[in-house]
């Protein structure tokens, strides 16, 4: 790593930190559509509803601003946010960086999905898929843990017993949720009020259930957290790669799904000190390291097809490979190569980055929690990772 290489993250990464707080957290997002003025005219038809809202995530042209959707805020975003200012934190020592992971902390802590007693969040707004309607608010596993998370690096930092109870408090939640059971491991619900089984929600959700239990000594949390990994390792397939869920019209293979099962692998596995999926865990970076970048370090998006570029794959590509940097020589050189083509082929001149790249054209929607706040965590990691 040479030093123009590394100035070049560290400018990048400022540039993107001050467009987001210029912004006040808030941008645009994949799954907004529905936000529109057009939707009265789906007349509550969830086909209709998925069309608009496939129209305006598809679109390489932001139809938004022409179809009265606003920029919102995002709980993710802020979670992510939080995390990346703590790594900084943790790298330049700058208090500054505290205190607004502090401040993102608290808001989230006060905008925690309405209707539910215990810690967890969702999106905002409602969000129409093959499988029903979710509505604003509603909260998801992914989210929830992937928050929880900031809330447990906090703790860390800060000692402050708050961020921990809101961390449990979280834990608690998923633990309320509906579970597949099998012979062979428990899936727990990507959402709270009827079962579906998806491995990266399921994984995120063992993970969050894993590092929480262990700073905590709750045994309850470790019990399911073993029963969620065993039920998406042993579903692993030969080649190392997971399907996005079971069901056959999931059978898709991502990259950035992929990353979150490698992730909360990983940190599963550091919290209990369980080996029973080393032998998961290494075949499975092997076929994400081998099968989702192009030479130059450009993301895939499926295993077998490149297009289109998503800002997302990006941003998990930088985590993931700087998470694995300790178990493979490949991960670190292969994360500055994604970031290194990331800036120059996605990052406008403002700071924010692009949404996605088709062969011919590039959409340029400034989003907000997919994109610019998970390349900020990335690449907050991936300077503490090269000093």
């Amino acid at each position: 790593m040479n030093g123009n290489a590394k100035k070049k993250f560290a400018d990048s990464h400022l540039r993107l930190e001050r467009w987001v707080e210029r912004c006040n957290y808030r941008g645009y997002e994949p799954f907004d559509g529905l936000s529109s003025f057009l939707r009265p005219l789906t007349l509550g038809n969830t086909f209709l509803e998925r069309l608009l809202q496939q129209l305006v995530r598809q679109s390489p042209f932001n139809l938004r601003p022409f179809l009265g959707i606003r920029p919102q805020d995002s709980t993710k975003g802020r979670g992510y946010m939080a995390r990346g200012y703590l790594e900084m934190l943790r790298l330049s020592g700058n208090p500054s960086y505290g205190e607004r992971a502090s401040a993102c902390l608290d808001w989230l802590d006060e905008n925690k999905s309405p209707g539910y007693s215990k810690h967890s969040w969702g999106n905002h707004f409602d969000y129409a898929s093959r499988g029903g309607r979710l509505k604003k608010s509603e909260p998801i596993i992914v989210w929830t843990s992937l928050i929880g998370h900031a809330f447990l690096d906090a703790y860390e930092i800060f000692g402050n017993r708050r961020h921990l109870d809101v961390a449990i408090s979280a834990c608690d939640w998923i633990m309320g949720l509906p579970t597949e059971r099998t012979n062979s491991g428990v899936c727990l619900s990507y959402v709270a009020f009827n079962q579906s089984s998806v491995h990266n929600a399921n994984m995120l959700g063992a993970a969050m259930l894993a590092r929480t239990g262990t700073m905590t000594g709750t045994p309850r949390y470790l019990t399911v957290a073993k029963e969620a990994m065993e039920y998406s390792c042993s579903r692993q397939r030969p080649d190392g790669s997971w399907y996005y869920a079971e069901s056959p019209e999931h059978h898709w293979i991502d990259n950035f799904h992929t990353g979150y099962n490698l992730d909360s692998l990983k940190c599963y596995t550091a919290c209990t000190g369980d080996s029973d999926y080393a032998a998961h865990l290494t075949r499975g970076f092997a076929y994400y390291a081998d099968r989702f970048f192009l030479p130059d370090g450009t993301p895939k998006y499926y295993h077998n097809r490149t297009y289109p570029v998503d800002i997302q794959c990006a941003a998990q590509a930088i985590e993931t490979l700087v998470n694995y940097a300790d178990l493979d020589e490949r991960a670190l050189p292969l994360a500055q190569k994604v970031a290194d083509w990331t800036i120059d082929n996605m990052q406008h001149a403002s700071g924010y980055f692009y949404y996605r790249q088709y062969p011919l054209i590039k959409s340029k929607t400034p989003m907000l929690h997919w994109g610019q706040a998970t390349t900020y965590r990335a690449l907050s990691l991936l300077l503490v990772k090269i000093g």
